[in-house]
């Protein structure tokens, strides 16, 4: 799937594109939805493939992104049980020792 957003050998990018914000944008949902491209160049059918091809890039971007702060949220969220099932365990060994001493 990576090979499918991959650019194509020797396509450029407009020069208004190359000029990014150093905080890159935030593609939302409703973008994605209603992003209409332009017909191709006089003699050719269909989309213009530079443009299609730059929001692709953009959609993957994003979808990076996403996957990347997914997999961050689940270790997290796996540190964090490993840390409370060691609490649990923790107390649960003090209160035994508190009814061994009775």
């Amino acid at each position: 799937m990576r090979d499918f957003f991959r650019r194509v050998p020797g396509s450029r990018r407009p020069a208004s594109a190359e000029r990014r914000p150093a905080v890159p944008h935030r593609l939302l949902p409703w973008q994605v939805r209603e992003r209409r491209f332009r017909p191709a160049r006089l003699g050719r059918r269909g989309l213009d493939p530079q443009e299609v091809q730059d929001f692709l890039d953009q959609v993957a971007g994003e979808l990076a992104a996403v996957y990347d702060a997914l997999g961050q949220s689940r270790r997290e969220t796996s540190r964090l049980k490993i840390a409370l099932c060691h609490l649990q365990s923790e107390r649960v060994h003090a209160r035994n020792e508190r009814e061994w001493d009775r």
